[in-house]
């Protein structure tokens, strides 16, 4: 209990805590199912919401950050044998099932902290009401800066992934416009494999180049051809000098030199392997991947324990798009990189709203390596993230 204690009050103390969950119940009973807890600013004073959750309604208390612990304890020893602690700095799975000698797993950080001012309207890096030049080429939002209503969905996606991307600048090169308005000798490279109509590239690129003011050069790629068109008028249109967009394939994209940031976006079934394998030998600090339609392993996969759940097509669809991407997740551990699984939007907008998000530590992984050859062997797959070696 008291390893338990000890990270929960450092949590509250260094005011790391983003997101707190207990759950498992100790028993059955009536008590409430769930309780999760997160800080919020009451009249510019920092307290933690508790928000219990029973089977027909949901209650909240606000509490001081001294109120908390004994209410944490007593909740562990009577209540709950599993807490999930999400921090700035790492994500914790606590297991105690028995609270003397509990399982503490820590994991790279998922998650940002929110504005935390209560019934206040979400602060986002572009905001809605002020204009925003590509934004309103777009059609995202009108010359007044207000939102399209049927086009919100599109506005918060942008401005959850310019969070994204804010949470890995510091693993970025630091290429800012000197002074005198001059570029650094070198930009920072990025490339959008995938771009589509290429919301998220206009918008990485005017988060870094017009608000932070960063020497960026910024390549889209797709298969359309219209597409590509549109794309670089409209970037001509809007004097995006260091934002071009080509035609081409990712497998076949060839770029010798070093890129320092890879995106790809719903590239689709192995082209995310190709953008993944591509970002390795590129040397990539920050790779920003959502795959979609993970197919490749579906006439692969083969395991006789688990032949009556994957006789199921859409089970079996389902857990390949997890065992794929969990297979590339540790080929990219192995490869040096610190590796986390995180939501990029909701799934009432998509089920494929899986981001892996890998930032360049350096720090190869044998055991990643060796964890995924046993999870080949395990279910008789050979994926095409294995070419990068």
């Amino acid at each position: 209990m008291e390893k338990i204690i000890e990270l929960l009050k450092s949590s509250l103390e260094n005011n790391m805590l983003i997101k707190l969950t207990f759950s498992a119940l100790r028993k059955k009973s009536n008590l409430f199912k769930k309780t999760i807890v997160r800080p919020l600013l009451l009249q510019g004073e920092l307290y933690y919401q508790v928000e219990y959750h029973f089977t027909n309604k949901v209650t909240h208390s606000n509490l001081k950050s001294t109120e908390c612990l004994p209410l944490f304890e007593e909740l562990i020893w009577d209540t709950y044998k599993q807490i999930n602690l999400f921090c700035v700095d790492a994500d914790y799975q606590i297991l105690a099932s028995n609270p003397e000698n509990p399982k503490i797993i820590r994991r790279p950080a998922t998650k940002i902290m929110p504005p935390l001012v209560h019934n206040r309207e979400k602060h986002h890096i572009l905001p809605d009401g002020v204009p925003c030049d590509f934004l309103i080429r777009l059609g995202v939002m009108d010359n007044s800066g207000r939102v399209f209503q049927k086009h919100y969905a599109k506005f918060r996606q942008i401005n959850r992934f310019l969070e994204i991307v804010s949470d890995v600048l510091c693993f970025l090169p630091d290429k800012k416009t000197l002074p005198d308005g001059q570029e650094s000798q070198e930009p920072l490279r990025i490339i959008d494999f995938g771009c589509g109509k290429a919301y998220l590239t206009f918008a990485l690129y005017h988060y870094l180049k017009l608000i932070l003011g960063k020497n960026v050069s910024i390549i889209g790629l797709d298969l359309k051809t219209d597409v590509i068109d549109f794309c670089n008028m409209v970037a001509e249109d809007l004097d995006y000098k260091d934002l071009q967009f080509f035609v081409g394939d990712i497998a076949e994209y060839s770029e010798k030199e070093n890129i320092d940031m890879v995106v790809t976006l719903h590239a689709c079934d192995t082209a995310t392997d190709y953008a993944l394998i591509k970002a390795v030998g590129w040397n990539a600090s920050v790779i920003l991947s959502v795959p979609c339609c993970q197919h490749e392993l579906f006439n692969q996969i083969s395991n006789s324990l688990h032949k009556p759940i994957l006789k199921h097509g859409i089970l079996n669809e389902r857990f390949c798009a997890i065992l794929t991407d969990g297979l590339r997740g540790l080929k990219l551990e192995e490869q040096g990189y610190e590796v986390a699984m995180i939501e990029f939007t909701g799934l009432e907008h998509t089920s494929k709203n899986i981001m892996i998000r890998a930032v360049k530590t350096g720090r190869n992984s044998a055991a990643a390596g060796e964890k995924y050859r046993l999870l080949k062997e395990y279910w008789n797959v050979n994926p095409t993230i294995d070419e990068l070696v």
